[in-house]
């Protein structure tokens, strides 16, 4: 029996940022090229997300969404049985997605000039909307410990200024795929307390956590953080529905809750119905029956992709404990960042994201998308060490 997740479909000329944005953002052909940029799956969404959009075309009305009962109980069934963290249905705030969650976390809880801290190389979207604001990015660089990012909370100490308001957090890590313990949750919490900054948990990849480990909600390895901590969560990154554009801000906290809905009310911020009922239709055991399928998945191409990059003298691609975003250091190669990315997406023809994006330590680094069917990251693999023979 075949696996779904093998199919090929060409999402050429449907509008797709990843692949119809791919020669505009990576000088690669769409037609001969691979796209392992934007993240998001080559993989149809769960039967039971597209049988709820059939819902809607069926009755063919698209108006205002109303009653969020149910959303906000699949939400709940969600974080409960997936996570082990039991939520209120007052805490929940839907915004576009949480690239949109993250710019109004920022326009809520910090002013034009503050500091905002980023552990970084870090998820490129957050430095952008930070400097959009009138924010300053604050880079507290992370260590890289023999392939494996750690922190250094004593030289963070030290980069303080007092202008710092606001710390956000990737969690689990993009793009280094690591799924920060317990331990490293109440570090960073301490380190919050002792700046006093509001933390942003941004953990829209917390579904997609390899076997041998686990994703700590930080709302509940930390609990005396509340009083400062804002949330995010998403369907989008787990079910493939980004296009959605729907996102979770959840806050425990009723003064910062406050704080958030004022902000809402401000811009005049309400929820595209198309978002939410594919949401609620994927939190549901046919939802996450299907997410565990994934994850076995996504751990073969992981496997392979590893592997074969890793073979590659000079390569070393970081071991991902979650997401589905290869992270490749380039730097023992010798080459310069500007010809070992035009062996990658010139003479290979795979648009990657570009290490510098994501800010201080991803200088040698390029990100790749993994999440497609397997033969595609066959070729990634083969394409990628025919571009760089002259290594081996």
């Amino acid at each position: 029996m075949s696996n779904p997740f093998d199919e090929i479909i060409n999402r050429r000329g449907s509008h797709c940022a990843k692949w119809d944005n791919l020669e505009m953002a990576c000088g690669v052909s769409p037609e001969t090229g691979l796209a392992m940029w934007v993240a998001d799956m080559d993989f149809r969404p769960p039967a039971c997300v597209s049988a709820a959009l059939q819902g809607m075309v069926d009755h063919g009305i698209y108006g205002y969404f109303g009653d969020d009962r149910d959303y906000k109980a699949a939400i709940g069934w969600w974080m409960k049985t997936r996570h082990g963290w039991e939520i209120e249905p007052d805490w929940i705030f839907t915004t576009h997605g949480l690239v949109n969650g993250t710019a109004m976390c920022i326009e809520a809880f910090t002013k034009p000039g503050d500091g905002v801290v980023l552990f970084t190389p870090v998820y490129h979207a957050f430095h952008r909307v930070i400097k959009a604001a009138e924010r300053e990015v604050v880079e507290c660089k992370l260590v890289n410990a023999s392939g494996r990012y750690e922190m250094d909370f004593d030289t963070y100490d030290a980069q303080m200024t007092g202008k710092e308001t606001m710390l956000i957090l990737c969690s689990p890590h993009n793009p280094g795929g690591r799924v920060w313990t317990e331990g490293e949750l109440k570090d960073i919490a301490a380190f919050a307390e002792r700046h006093n900054l509001t933390i942003v948990s941004d953990e829209i990849h917390h579904d997609l956590v390899f076997p041998g480990n686990r994703h700590h909600v930080m709302a509940k390895a930390v609990p005396d953080c509340l009083g400062r901590l804002v949330m995010m969560t998403a369907t989008t990154k787990t079910f493939n529905i980004a296009g959605g554009h729907s996102g979770n801000v959840i806050i425990p906290d009723e003064t910062l809750r406050a704080r958030f809905a004022a902000k809402m009310m401000a811009l005049g911020i309400s929820p595209n119905s198309f978002g939410l009922i594919m949401a609620t239709a994927a939190y549901s055991e046919e939802g996450a029956a299907w997410v565990d399928d994934l994850m076995d998945y996504l751990d073969g191409n992981r496997k392979l992709f590893d592997e074969g990059v890793n073979a590659i003298p000079g390569l070393a691609s970081m071991p991902l404990e979650a997401t589905y975003l290869a992270w490749v250091d380039f730097s023992r190669t010798g080459m310069a960042a500007e010809e070992f990315t035009a062996r990658v997406e010139t003479q290979a023809q795979i648009g990657v994201n570009r290490g510098p994006a994501f800010g201080r330590g991803g200088e040698d680094f390029l990100r790749f998308n993994i999440a497609a069917p397997r033969s595609l990251v066959e070729e990634a693999v083969e394409r990628l060490q025919k571009a760089f023979a002259d290594l081996q």
